[in-house]
């Protein structure tokens, strides 16, 4: 079973002060975290809305965004980012629910930290 976009905006919306934008359109929500002095806050998730399935570009350590890419063929380089701080992941069940929240998670702390 993966996880449906309800349940992941839940969870990305779990983490402190992280908010919507949707400065590509209303196609792709934009999670950030945190202002800066313009308001703008740090990406570190962007979900395309409505997609079947359900796809996530996440930010990702260089080294594990080539690992991951070799032993998954639903990790593709960041669509339309960075191509090696940024993964797109089609969640399509090659990966487990538990393993896109490890992502997650690892996104959101190189932007936090």
């Amino acid at each position: 079973m993966t996880m449906t976009q309800d349940e992941l905006d839940r969870y990305l919306m779990s983490f402190g002060d992280v908010w919507r934008d949707y400065p590509f359109g209303e196609e792709v929500c934009v999670y950030k975290v945190g202002h800066d002095n313009e308001g703008a806050g740090k990406m570190f998730a962007l979900v395309t809305e409505r997609s079947v399935p359900l796809k996530i570009s996440l930010k990702c350590d260089p080294q594990l965004a080539t690992l991951l890419r070799e032993k998954y063929e639903t990790v593709l380089p960041g669509y339309h980012l960075n191509k090696k701080h940024w993964n797109t992941i089609i969640c399509s069940g090659q990966l487990t629910d538990e393993e896109v929240r490890d992502l997650v998670r690892h996104s959101y702390q190189l932007v936090t930290t």
